[in-house]
């Protein structure tokens, strides 16, 4: 892979995976409109590495308040006591009663090959459109004055399982996880900060399979691409996530809806055209 994709690549997933425009849409777009070679999984897995190692430092108070719950939860008392009374023993388990559903939902399609068959720009312009409208739906058409402190297991059930559909390229797993938390009346940040949050698990699990599958490869020019890859979507996704959260303390969503119904309409007259 030459270095001019690997660095569109990163910065693609990098600004994408946080902001709710679906950043699995961006990246098979980026071979069906520039022809260049498909990445492949692996490489896709690897940027989206880099954008959990800038979640995990951006949030680092909540991740090392998860972390310790994480050791306290499995008997390791110091751990347990230090972070006795805060969100974060409550935390964890809403995080963990979140990514089961997608967890199952991941392996069932994984094993029977369907996700293949999504990546296609016509699937991607439709969830873009569809998704998008139902954002804006969300974000603006209910009382929104909760927090986190509120979120008990039925919210994150739903939250969870509304984490399925990001299985569908340009639905957005960012998207889809806030627009379920906005339609549950919390606020924009909030939804913001449960969604980054609950990404740790979704793509640690499904990076640790993909560096399983580059060990038994054995290909060193692979790892090397992978590195700079998820170094580079590590820093983009910096600088996306404190956007995000900075543009939400004070403005709606619409500006993301807006570029995805712009981004599926175009993908649809260039289909239509014959050009992709």
């Amino acid at each position: 892979m030459g270095i001019i994709q690997i660095i569109l690549l990163s910065l693609i997933q990098g600004i994408t995976e946080f902001l709710p425009i679906s950043s699995s849409g961006h990246l098979i777009l980026l071979p069906t409109l520039t022809g260049m070679e498909d990445q492949g999984t692996l490489m896709d897995v690897a940027v989206h590495m880099g954008t959990l190692v800038a979640v995990l430092a951006y949030f680092f108070k909540d991740t090392k308040g998860l972390t310790l719950a994480t050791l306290g939860a499995v008997g390791i008392t110091p751990a347990r006591r230090a972070v006795e009374g805060s969100e974060y023993p409550r935390m964890l388990w809403l995080l963990i009663l979140a990514t089961i559903p997608v967890i199952i939902a991941g392996f069932i399609l994984s094993s029977t090959g369907a996700i293949q068959h999504l990546r296609s720009a016509t699937v991607i312009a439709t969830t873009s459109i569809v998704f998008g409208v139902l954002l804006y739906w969300a974000d603006t058409k209910f009382p929104h004055d909760r927090d986190l402190s509120d979120l008990k297991l039925r919210g994150a059930l739903i939250i969870g399982l509304s984490q399925i559909l990001a299985l569908i390229p340009g639905t957005s797993r960012s998207g889809i996880t806030m627009t379920a938390a906005r339609g549950l009346g919390f606020k924009r940040t909030d939804a913001a900060r449960f969604s980054m949050l609950l990404s740790i698990p979704t793509i640690t699990g499904a990076g640790t399979l993909a560096v399983k599958d580059m060990i038994d490869a054995g290909d060193a020019v692979l790892w090397g691409d992978a590195l700079i890859a998820g170094g580079l979507s590590c820093i983009a996704a910096l600088a996306a996530i404190h956007f995000l959260m900075r543009w939400l303390a004070t403005a709606s969503m619409t500006i993301f809806v807006v570029y995805r119904v712009g981004l599926g309409l175009l993908l649809f007259g260039l289909i239509g055209a014959g050009v992709i």
